[in-house]
C-alpha cells in the first residue's frame, strides 16, 4: 500500500522538488504539497495522510505551536522534519512530540535521498542519522514554549502582538522572554540577534 504524503514547506521549489524526486525514483504518487501553517491543518482534515515532511517555519508561523496539535489528533501521522533549522537547537523539543526524523537541508543529495527512503519505509533511524541533542549550542537548552517565543522576538514583534499571536497573557511571554535572555546569557536583542546567527537559528 502506498503512503499518502504530505510537504508542507514554504519554498517552492523545495516542495515540487521533494515531490518529484518521490514520483520519480520511488513511485510514489499520492502527494499534496502546503506552503503555510494554515493550509496544512486544513488539509490534514480532508485526507489521511501517512507521512508528513515539515518545515520548521513556514511563512504564516513556526509549525512548533501546532505540531502538538497535529500529535494530539493525528497521533499515527509519521513525520520528518526537513529544514535549514539546526538540530542541536530543535532536537531536544521534538522528541518531546515522539520526532525522530530530522533531515538538514544543506546535506548532500545522497543522504537525502537515504533518509527520505527509510523515513517512507518506515524503517527505524540508526543513531546516526536520529536526533541528539548537543550541548555546546546555547540554544539547545530551550524548551518548546522558549523556542516558539524566541521565533517571534528575533522577528522584532513586541510582547502584545506575541501574546495575540500564540494566545497567551503578556506577563507569561514576558516570562518566557525573561527565561529565553537568561538561558542563552543575552543582556538584549541585539546580542541575541547576534547568538542567532552564529548558531545559524533563521527566523
Amino acid at each position: 500500500m502506498q503512503p499518502t504524503i504530505l510537504i508542507a514547506d514554504d519554498h517552492s521549489i523545495i516542495r515540487k522538488g521533494l515531490k518529484l524526486y518521490m514520483q520519480l525514483n520511488l513511485n510514489y504518487t499520492n502527494i499534496t504539497e502546503v506552503g503555510t501553517c494554515h493550509d496544512l491543518m486544513n488539509e490534514l482534515v480532508k485526507k489521511k495522510y501517512t507521512h508528513l515532511v515539515l518545515d520548521l517555519i513556514l511563512s504564516d508561523g513556526n509549525t512548533l505551536e501546532i505540531i502538538p496539535n497535529i500529535r494530539r489528533v493525528y497521533p499515527d501521522l509519521n513525520i520528518m522534519v526537513f529544514s535549514m533549522q539546526p538540530n542541536e537547537v530543535y532536537g531536544e523539543a521534538l522528541k518531546q512530540y515522539g520526532i525522530n526524523y530530522y533531515l538538514f537541508k544543506s546535506v548532500g543529495e545522497d543522504e537525502i535521498v537515504h533518509n527520505l527512503k527509510m523515513f517512507l519505509n518506515n524503517e527505524t533511524l540508526t543513531r546516526a542519522n536520529s536526533l541528539s541533542p548537543f550541548k555546546g549550542n546555547t540554544f539547545s537548552a530551550l524548551a518548546p514554549r522558549e523556542l516558539e517565543v524566541l521565533h517571534y522576538v528575533l522577528k522584532g514583534i513586541g510582547t502584545k502582538e506575541i501574546s495575540e499571536t500564540l494566545n497567551l497573557k503578556m506577563n507569561t511571554i514576558s516570562t518566557v522572554k525573561n527565561r529565553i535572555f537568561e538561558k542563552t546569557n543575552s543582556g538584549n536583542i541585539k546580542e541575541l540577534m547576534q547568538l542567532a546567527t552564529l548558531y545559524n537559528v533563521n527566523y
